[in-house]
C-alpha cells in the first residue's frame, strides 16, 4: 500500500443548525454508504444525533451548526456529530434505561445505542461528539495488532 493512502476513508459535513438540516445530513450519509447494509441503521443515527444537536445545544441557536463525520473501514463504520455546547445536560447513553417509554421525548440515545455496537461520548469546552460505531463483521478488539 502506498504510504499516504489508507483502507479508512473518512468525509465530513458542517451543517447551520436549522431542523431542514438534518434531512440533508441523512441524505449525504446515504449518498455515502449507497449500497452498504448499514446504511439505513447509520442514516437513522444521523438524524437522530443531528436533531439531538440542534435541540438541546447552541447548535440550534441564531448562530449555532453541528459537524457531521462518517469513517468507513473494511472492519467498521463510525459516525460523529459534534454540537456546539451549551446545553442544559450532556448527552448520556446510561440515561437510556430510564425513560419513559409512553414519553414523546427521551429515546433517541436508547435507539442509537441499539443500533450501533459502541457509543462514545465526549465533552470539550467546544461541544459534545457522539460517537456511533456499527461493526461489519468481526469485532476490531479481536484483530491481531
Amino acid at each position: 500500500m502506498h504510504e499516504y493512502t489508507s483502507t479508512t476513508r473518512v468525509w465530513g459535513l458542517s451543517c447551520p443548525g436549522f431542523p431542514e438540516e438534518v434531512s440533508r445530513a441523512r441524505r449525504w450519509t446515504r449518498d455515502i454508504l449507497r449500497g452498504s447494509p448499514l446504511a439505513e441503521d447509520v442514516e437513522l443515527i444521523v438524524s437522530e444525533l443531528s436533531a439531538n444537536a440542534i435541540l438541546h445545544t447552541a447548535s440550534g441557536c441564531e448562530s449555532g451548526s453541528f459537524h457531521l463525520a462518517v469513517a468507513v473501514s473494511a472492519q467498521v463504520v463510525a459516525v460523529s456529530v459534534t454540537d456546539d455546547g451549551g446545553g442544559r445536560t450532556a448527552p448520556k447513553v446510561n440515561r437510556v434505561e430510564h425513560q419513559d417509554q409512553d414519553g414523546e421525548h427521551g429515546r433517541g440515545l436508547g435507539m442509537v445505542s441499539a443500533l450501533a455496537h459502541r457509543v462514545v461520548i465526549r465533552e470539550s469546552q467546544a461541544g459534545h461528539t457522539v460517537t456511533a460505531e456499527l461493526f461489519t463483521g468481526e469485532h476490531p478488539s479481536e484483530f491481531p495488532c
